[in-house]
């Protein structure tokens, strides 16, 4: 396994900058992923890492060892697809087989690391049939395989499990983390999945429009985003979000709007306090920390029930507040007003204020 450092990456296509000063690092043994919508950037970078692309400028390091001119052979890593790129005219056996075979291994060597693949990822019984025959669960397991099998420095996988149904792709999160600590390979993994990213990866980059928008474990970037973008793409459901006005009483900080009041918590005050900036912010809070009363109480924001979303343990509540903005709220499923029902909220810690502009985070 190999530590991966990015310095400045940049990628264009043409007239079009894919990639845009790109900087971050990978450990030994790390989990990394990176995030985003679709045409963010993330699967050229992992193609650029692979080799399978020429950078547009900056560094790609190996431990001590800069690679941007290595041929992707040279650079011992395993990429396994979104599409399962296997030969469907050979056998699982030899799919698994094929880059030890071009490599000219033994056969004898060859059969002990198909083999051990396949106990290893529990499709031993299936080696000698037709990859046509195959699930996509199985067909999945079998480019895992093929790719293990090479002892890779590195594991890039690139939407692998994007594509099945959603029973079967929460399974296969579970085992592709517990491959992954069992064999202990630096692993880089692009998804446009926020749930896939928080529950797999050791650190997430989040990028957007070709550009890295932050870095961290995903108790971080959830936590403590650090922009607008950050906060609304990461968590489910989304970010509660509203233009306000930042005003100064005495010593506390309040949020204005049309809609709502709202005295910052202390913590958030703090951050606010050496804030020198325009006072047109916009305001965010998660739905679990929005607590929803039928009874009026002081500092709340008035609303009403704009819709309900029953989805078992818990109902996503839609509230309209007075100027129109829709804010959503983990409630019980037991609470379940009618709708255009008086309901009055509170926001709790933490409270984020975002520069309206740039949309940094102010509160961080």
């Amino acid at each position: 396994m190999v530590k991966l450092a990015l310095k400045n990456v940049y990628k264009r296509y043409g007239q079009v900058l894919a990639v845009e000063e790109l900087t971050f690092g990978c450990e030994h043994g790390e989990f990394f992923s990176l995030l985003g919508p679709s045409g963010c950037g993330k699967s050229s970078t992992l193609r650029m890492i692979a080799g399978l692309e020429q950078i547009s400028g900056g560094e790609i390091w190996f431990d001590d060892r800069l690679v941007n001119d290595l041929e992707p052979r040279e650079r011992n890593v395993a990429m396994v697809f979104e599409t399962y790129a296997l030969y469907p005219y050979l056998s699982v056996y030899e799919n698994i087989a094929f880059p030890l075979r071009i490599r000219g291994m033994p056969n004898a060597e060859i059969d002990k690391k198909v083999r051990w693949a396949a106990e290893f990822l529990g499709i031993r019984d299936i080696l000698n049939l037709n990859v046509r025959r195959m699930s996509g669960g199985q067909k999945q397991c079998i480019g895992i395989g093929r790719a293990i099998v090479r002892d890779p420095s590195m594991l890039l996988m690139d939407e692998p499990i994007s594509h099945l149904e959603a029973r079967l792709r929460a399974r296969m999160r579970e085992e592709l983390v517990n491959l992954q600590r069992t064999l202990g390979v630096t692993t880089v993994y692009v998804t446009h999945d926020q749930v896939e990213a928080m529950t797999m990866a050791d650190r997430i980059a989040i990028m957007n429009f070709g550009r890295l928008q932050q870095v961290g474990t995903p108790k971080e970037v959830y936590e403590h985003p650090s922009n607008e973008f950050v906060a609304g793409f990461i968590g489910e459901p989304p970010m509660n979000l509203a233009d306000c006005e930042l005003k100064h009483e005495g010593e506390d900080i309040l949020a204005v709007s049309p809609s709502l009041r709202v005295t910052m918590p202390s913590t958030t005050r703090a951050k606010l306090s050496a804030y020198q900036g325009p006072a047109q912010v916009r305001l965010g809070v998660r739905p679990e920390n929005v607590k929803v009363a039928l009874s009026p109480t002081d500092g709340d924001v008035k609303a009403v029930v704009h819709l309900l979303e029953p989805q078992g343990e818990r109902t996503i509540l839609s509230a309209r507040l007075a100027a129109g903005e829709i804010f959503l709220v983990e409630v019980p499923p037991e609470f379940a007003p009618a709708l255009e029902t008086p309901v009055y909220l509170t926001f709790q810690e933490p409270v984020h204020i975002f520069e309206r502009q740039q949309g940094r985070n102010l509160s961080n």
